[in-house]
């Protein structure tokens, strides 16, 4: 990937406790290595940061850079949406969390989203006739909500990236800054 395409670009990461590190980390390097500005976004009172799950146990501690009342989805390029079990759980019925993401979709701006995250997609209600991967737990529930699913490391429908674990964490960041590099992308709604 170009950095020159992603240099200056801005992300926003949409996590709470329990998000699987990796899928938190990987992203968020891959794409600062680029030139890219991620920023860390928690519900309120999450200022204190937000704690990872790494596979088997609670892991890492990760700072927060603004809490939902202080983000606005006009000021970022992109959204992440990382998965593990708790994360996505609990973002799913948060309202604010869930208007955060629409309005990703409602501008055509490119959303990833990897392993339960497609949790947070399908009660934001932007699933519907979408293809998309996860984990394969989550699959039914995104069927049912209208969705194409499909086993694959990758899966990117007009700027929506959906990988299934974290062993596709390579192909998922790839063509995430593939889709952040073109931009706004019309097929995307909400």
């Amino acid at each position: 990937m170009n950095s020159q395409a992603l240099n200056g670009k801005r992300v926003a990461i949409l996590a709470t406790d329990g998000f699987e590190e990796s899928e938190l980390s990987v992203p968020k390097a891959s794409l600062a290595g680029h030139g890219v500005d991620v920023e860390v976004i928690a519900p309120s009172g999450k200022k204190d940061g937000i704690r990872a799950w790494a596979e088997t146990d609670w892991g890492e501690t990760y700072e927060v850079t603004r809490t939902l009342d202080d983000a606005k989805a006009a000021d970022y390029h992109a959204l992440v949406l990382p998965g593990g079990l708790f994360n996505p759980d609990a973002l799913r019925t948060d309202d604010a969390a869930l208007d955060f993401v629409r309005a990703f979709f409602e501008t055509g701006k490119p959303v990833g989203a990897i392993c339960h995250a497609p949790w947070v997609l399908i009660n934001a209600g932007v699933v519907e006739g979408r293809k998309l991967t996860s984990v394969a737990s989550v699959a039914r529930d995104l069927k049912n909500a209208g969705a194409h699913w499909e086993d694959s490391e990758v899966v990117v429908d007009n700027g929506l990236v959906t990988s299934r674990t974290p062993k596709d964490l390579d192909a998922f960041c790839k063509r995430l800054e593939e889709e952040l590099a073109e931009g706004r992308h019309a097929g995307q709604h909400g």
